[in-house]
C-alpha cells in the first residue's frame, strides 16, 4: 500500500531523512520507533505532503503522492494524526468530527443525503470505539484532558474513512492508563484490518501492538523486521526498551 523509497527531506539547510525506505501492506500495524529527532515527524509529514522531499519517492496505492497537495493525500485515503494532537480548540467535539469528514463527500462522490447518511455511520462508529466522545459531543474540545482530545485526533482521521491512518507520537504526555486505553484501540483497528503506521517514542507500547517495525536513527533506517524479532533484539533492548524491560515483560 506504501512505500517509501531513498526519501531525502528536511528544512531549509538541514538534511534530516538521508535515504529512508519502508513499506506498508494492506492491513498490517507498522511500527516506526526512534529516540526525539530521528526524523519519525520529519518522515510523516513528507509523506503527508506537509514538506517536500529533496530526493526520492513516495507511493501510495501505486501512485507516486510525493509532489501532491495534502488534500489529495487525504482525498486518496491517507489520515493523519498529528503529533499533538492539534484538536480545534474553539470548536465542539462534534463539531471535530464533522471537520474530519470534510473530504469524503468528493472523494466518494456523495450526493448531500448519501453524504449525511455516511457522516452519521462514521461518528456512530468512532462512537463506538470512543464511547467517552459521545458523552463529550458538545463540549468544547480544548476543555477535554489530554487523553480524551487525543481521542478526539484519533475519530476526527477516521472520519475521512481512511485505507492508510498515520499515528504520530499518539502515547505523547499521557498517563499509562490512558496510553493502554489508546493502543487498545489501535490493536483492535489493525484487527478489523485497517492499515496502520504507528510512529513511536514509546517502543515497547507500539512493537507489542505491531506487526512489523523499522528502527530509525538520525534520518536512517538501522533496522528493521517482524515486531517479535526488533523486541528480542538486544540492541533494541539497550537503547529504546530501557534495562528492565525483561523483568517487567515476563510478569506482564
Amino acid at each position: 500500500m506504501l512505500k517509501v523509497r531513498n526519501l531525502h527531506s528536511g528544512y531549509a539547510e538541514l538534511n534530516v531523512l538521508k535515504g529512508v525506505s519502508l513499506h506498508i501492506d494492506e492491513g498490517e500495524i507498522v511500527a516506526l520507533v526512534g529516540a526525539n529527532g530521528a526524523g519519525k515527524t520529519t518522515l510523516v509529514k513528507t509523506m503527508t505532503g506537509l514538506v517536500r522531499p529533496t530526493g526520492g519517492t513516495v507511493f501510495f496505492n501505486g501512485k507516486d503522492i510525493s509532489s501532491e497537495e495534502t488534500e489529495r493525500i487525504v482525498e486518496a485515503g491517507c489520515s493523519l494524526v498529528p503529533e499533538g494532537r492539534q484538536v480545534f480548540a474553539t470548536l465542539t467535539v462534534g463539531e471535530n468530527l464533522l471537520l474530519g469528514a470534510y473530504s469524503l463527500r468528493r472523494k466518494e462522490k456523495l450526493g448531500r443525503q448519501d453524504f449525511k447518511r455516511k457522516v452519521r455511520e462514521r461518528i456512530d462508529m468512532v462512537h463506538r470505539l470512543f464511547p467517552r466522545l459521545r458523552e463529550r459531543e458538545e463540549q468544547f474540545a480544548g476543555t477535554l484532558s489530554g487523553g480524551e482530545q487525543q481521542m478526539l485526533a484519533i475519530a476526527r482521521a477516521l472520519m475521512a474513512g481512511p485505507r492508510l491512518l498515520v499515528l504520530d507520537e499518539p502515547s505523547m504526555g499521557l498517563a499509562p492508563v490512558v496510553v493502554k486505553s489508546i493502543f487498545r484501540v489501535i490493536r483492535q483497528l489493525g484487527d478489523s484490518k485497517m492499515t496502520v503506521l504507528l510512529i513511536e517514542q514509546n517502543a515497547r507500547a507500539a512493537l507489542r501492538v505491531a506487526d512489523r517495525g523499522y528502527v530509525i536513527e538520525t534520518g536512517q533506517v538501522l533496522l528493521e523486521g517482524t515486531a517479535a524479532e526488533l523486541l528480542a533484539n538486544s540492541d533494541v533492548q539497550r537503547a529504546y526498551l530501557g534495562k528492565e524491560y525483561r523483568s517487567i515483560a515476563e510478569t506482564e
